[in-house]
C-alpha cells in the first residue's frame, strides 16, 4: 500500500511540475550584461560578449519580452503603444539585438527591410549622404578660435559695463566676432 501511495504521490508531483514550455512561447529567459549582443552571423544568431562569440542552441527571451529565434533570426517585439499587437522583424547579416531589446542594423538596407520598405528605397538606389552644417576643424585651431572669441566677448562686456550714459560703439568688435564665426564654420 505504501508503494502505491508513494507512486501516486510521485505521479501527481510530476503532473503538476512546470514544464519547459518556453521553447514554444518564443525562447528561454537568458541573463545578459551591458556588453551582450545577439548577432546574426553566417545565417544564425550567436551570442557576442565583447570579442567572444558563443553559438546558441535554443531560442532566447530577453528581460523586456523580446524573443529571438536563433535559427531564422526572427525577432518578436512585445506589444507597446506604437505596435499594440507587437512587431516581428528578421535580422540580416551583421544586425544585432542589444540586451534591452533594441535592434542595431548593420546596413541601411536591413533597416529599410525592417520598416517594410524596399531595401534600396523607392528609386532602387541609396542617396549620397551629404553632411550639412559645421565641418571638421582641427581641435587645436578650434581651441585657438574659441579663445579669441572669448577675448572679444570679454572686451565687449567690459565696454558695455563702463556705466556710461551714451551707448559705446561696438561695431568693430561685432565685425571681428562675425569674421571669427565665419572662420569657425568654414572647412579647413
Amino acid at each position: 500500500m505504501k508503494h502505491i501511495f508513494f507512486a501516486l504521490l510521485a505521479a501527481a508531483c510530476l503532473a503538476t511540475a512546470p514544464r519547459p514550455v518556453a521553447a514554444q512561447e518564443g525562447g528561454f529567459p537568458v541573463k545578459t550584461t551591458a556588453r551582450t549582443q545577439f548577432l546574426f552571423k553566417d545565417g544564425v544568431v550567436v551570442r557576442r560578449e565583447g570579442n567572444q562569440i558563443t553559438p546558441l542552441t535554443q531560442n532566447v527571451k530577453l528581460a523586456g519580452g523580446v524573443k529571438i529565434n536563433y535559427k531564422s533570426g526572427i525577432v518578436e517585439m512585445p506589444a507597446d503603444k506604437v505596435h499594440p499587437n507587437g512587431k516581428k522583424l528578421t535580422l540580416r547579416e551583421g544586425d544585432y539585438v542589444r540586451p534591452d531589446g533594441g535592434v542595431v542594423f548593420a546596413t541601411p538596407g536591413s533597416a529599410a527591410a525592417a520598416r517594410g520598405e524596399a531595401p534600396n528605397g523607392p528609386s532602387g538606389k541609396f542617396t549620397t549622404y551629404v553632411e550639412r552644417g559645421s565641418t571638421f576643424v582641427d581641435p587645436a585651431v578650434q581651441m585657438s578660435l574659441l579663445n579669441k572669441k572669448v577675448e572679444l566677448l570679454t572686451q565687449k562686456v567690459n565696454l558695455l559695463s563702463q556705466g556710461r550714459t551714451d551707448m559705446p560703439d561696438t561695431k568693430e568688435i561685432d565685425a571681428q566676432l562675425a569674421q571669427l564665426d565665419a572662420q569657425m564654420k568654414s572647412p579647413k
